[in-house]
């Protein structure tokens, strides 16, 4: 006999066909087998319809057994389960659009203005940065970006007109305008900031929150919980990002707990390797929190005493192609190119901290995409982006670094790659077949 319910593969649900054929041998043993039950009879109209009833109650049964599991629950008991772990469904970062504006500017001068700007409200100041690079000259004096709020939550869905102009601090830190101004427009309200993150990704922050204090797990559970981190790497200083040294990579705190041979009373010391999005700055300016002082503060609520960590920023490396495509007759290029860049940008970002980015999986990033007939010539690039404690690089294909044909990109493990969809190291060449 079948069973149904909770067995030891989980829940089993009962279908409206098995429910129905129990019914209907019920009632042959109650009113015998000469009964009708055809399909016109009312006593099998009405064996049918609680059939319905009984099979929709199984179905509730299943949800309510699935929403005892992080990895099953949806909704509101997934957040049920979440707030019994001390862990709550986070807000989204409010976006909008503002445009900048160049006054006084030098003739045969580039203003900058890398990703990551910081822009500011008056009081009470909330802090914005911008998702893009966005150069201006005397030719090109103005150019609006988008720009996502430093800060989770609806207080970020600010009205319009309320962005005042670029922090001081960053201004000074990163910024040489010389005798040239900034005036920025804000002409659209934010929004997205009353939104929360889905089921999916609030289900992986639950998955991975640790149930010990100091273990590998835990210390990248906190730092990946910070806002901006894309991907985090942890290793002892035998085994560090100091590729100098004739012992480095070859000790990894994954192969036992850190503080293992550490004596008491003794500091030690370990590496962290945090890889962010750009739009975060590393150091702290004006007040605001940099994500070096914020990954700190998340790794003292987990360490021992004489445990401390050594912040290292991870390189940002831009990644490019170059490539001829040979496209169906009649294909859109434009659409096509959009379609594939988005594609290629998704992939990149499934890259962690110091793996290398793959030649085969950019290429089906062109071949799985509709209207493409071959893909000829296909080389990656990458180009070192400076650390944001400098003045950023701006990408150009004459500095780029590029593959040879088929080969992958090797990444340090101190690297972290990116993708720009307008990055001047894309190099698609479309022809029609």
């Amino acid at each position: 006999m079948a069973a149904y319910g909770v067995t030891q593969d989980g829940f089993t649900i009962k279908g409206i066909d098995v429910i129905l054929s129990e019914s209907l041998d019920r009632a042959r043993q109650v009113f015998g087998d000469d009964i009708d039950l055809t399909p016109t009879s009312p006593l099998r109209k009405i064996l049918e319809m609680t059939a319905q009833e009984d099979a929709a109650l199984w179905q509730r049964m299943e949800d309510l057994y699935y929403s005892n599991f992080i990895s099953t629950a949806i909704g509101n008991n997934l957040d049920l389960l979440g707030k019994d772990l001390g862990l709550t469904r986070r807000p989204l970062f409010a976006t909008g659009t503002v445009t900048l504006k160049i006054n006084n500017p030098v003739p045969g001068r580039q203003y900058t203005f890398p990703t990551g700007t910081i822009l500011v409200t008056a009081d009470p100041t909330l802090t914005f940065g911008t998702l893009a690079p966005l150069t201006l000259t005397i030719d090109q004096p103005q150019g609006s970006v988008n720009v996502q709020a430093l800060q989770r939550g609806p207080k970020s869905n600010i009205p319009a007109n309320q962005i005042t102009g670029i922090q001081s601090a960053y201004l000074n830190a990163y910024l040489t305008l010389g005798g040239a101004t900034v005036q920025i427009t804000q002409s659209q309200p934010f929004s997205g900031g009353d939104v929360f993150e889905t089921d999916d990704v609030y289900r992986m922050r639950l998955l991975g929150l640790p149930r010990n204090i100091w273990t590998l797990d835990s210390v990248r559970s906190a730092v990946l919980a910070v806002d901006g981190v894309r991907d985090v790497g942890l290793s002892d200083p035998l085994g560090g990002v100091e590729a100098s040294q004739n012992y480095f990579n070859q000790f990894k705190f994954a192969d036992r707990h850190f503080s293992g041979e550490r004596k008491v009373g003794e500091t030690y010391s370990f590496d962290i390797v945090v890889a962010h999005e750009p739009v975060w700055s590393w150091l702290t300016l004006g007040g605001v929190p940099g994500l070096q002082d914020r990954v700190r503060a998340a790794v003292d609520s987990v360490r021992p005493i004489g445990v401390h960590p050594n912040i290292i920023e991870a390189r940002l490396v831009e990644i490019g192609v170059r490539a001829t495509l040979i496209a169906a007759p009649g294909s859109d290029a434009q659409g096509l190119l959009a379609a594939i860049k988005q594609r290629i940008a998704t992939e990149i970002g499934l890259f962690k901290l110091g793996e290398e980015v793959r030649f085969s999986q950019v290429m089906r990033a062109f071949t799985e995409q509709p209207g493409v007939i071959d893909v000829q010539n296909m080389h990656l690039r990458r180009y070192p982006v400076a650390s944001s404690q400098g003045t950023p690089d701006v990408p150009s294909q004459a500095g780029a670094i590029e593959a040879p044909l088929g080969a992958n990109l090797v990444l340090t493990s101190y690297e972290s790659p990116v993708f720009r969809m307008d990055s001047a190291l894309i190099a698609i060449e479309v022809k029609a077949s």
